[in-house]
């Protein structure tokens, strides 16, 4: 059962308010800050950034997945690859056959989505006008299949007070599926400057 996995009652309140994807969403847009240290230097665990209430996208999706999992979700995650820019992580969940997401970041189009999409293509796809680099460049280019963080249970991964690395790199090991071809990547039109500005409120890192 969820109740007994080691979070303390603190922990316990803060993720039972948190009831539904949305409200998930909420608390990690205006609740938990960005971290910024430097190059990726820390994986901190769900619990850890409930501490220190900053995360970067990876600690803040796998806090979503603890609070989807205490609503009966899987706790999955998929990982967003790009190039000359960072993957960003997803939280994915499926609710009346169509699959939604939870996500931290500071860039405005990359976070939640709702349950209207097909598949996990579909799902992804939605974010690909919105993905793209300081210089404007739109670097979204696979992604992962959806990961069940159960396979890590036994490593602690939402109570860990050390850096629970052993999962991002999973998701940076697995195979990846493309979403453009070379051919479709010479005809990209430029980055829009109304969606650039809109994507940029808010911070300046995924």
């Amino acid at each position: 059962m969820f109740e007994d996995n080691g979070f303390d009652a603190r922990e316990h309140k803060i993720l039972r308010a948190l009831d539904t994807p949305a409200k998930i969403q909420r608390f990690l847009d205006t609740d938990i800050g960005y971290n910024l240290e430097p190059g990726g230097e820390t994986c901190y665990s769900p619990r850890t950034v409930l501490r220190k209430g900053v995360a970067h996208c990876m600690e803040g999706a796998m806090l979503a997945a603890v609070a989807l999992r205490r609503l009966g979700y899987p706790p999955l995650l998929v990982d967003l690859e790009a190039v000359r820019d960072t993957d960003h992580v997803l939280a994915v969940y499926r609710a009346n056959g169509h699959w939604g997401a939870v996500a931290k970041s500071d860039y405005s189009g990359l976070r939640s989505r709702e349950p209207v999409y097909r598949n996990i293509r579909e799902l992804v796809m939605s974010y690909f006008e919105h993905y793209f680099n300081p210089e404007g460049e739109k670097t979204l280019r696979a992604y992962s299949r959806p990961v069940s963080l159960k396979k890590f249970d036994s490593q602690g991964w939402m109570t860990s007070e050390e850096d629970v690395w052993m999962v991002p790199n999973y998701l940076t090991e697995i195979t990846h599926t493309p979403i453009v071809s070379k051919a479709m990547l010479k005809k990209l039109a430029p980055m829009d400057k109304r969606l650039y500005a809109a994507g940029r409120l808010g911070g300046l890192a995924h």
